[in-house]
């Protein structure tokens, strides 16, 4: 009887320190974020990535024997 009463308390008190300690995470590493780096990301994820006109580019048309533009 003892042994579960144990076995019992253990998993309580490591459900409590769990949820204390995801509390504590949670309240601690909310920070605001600034206007400005939000918008500088938003306008980097809307930028043109591809160059027509790249050494890439060309060697890719080059090596699979695409017809010259």
């Amino acid at each position: 009887m003892r042994g579960l009463f144990l076995k019992t308390m253990v998993r309580r008190d490591l459900f409590r320190a769990t949820v204390a300690a995801t509390a504590a995470l949670a309240t601690g590493t909310v920070s605001p974020d600034t206007p400005a780096t939000e918008s500088s990301r938003s306008a980097n994820k809307r930028r043109s990535r591809y160059q027509a006109n790249s050494a890439e580019v060309r060697n890719f048309y080059r090596v699979n024997s695409f017809p010259a533009r």
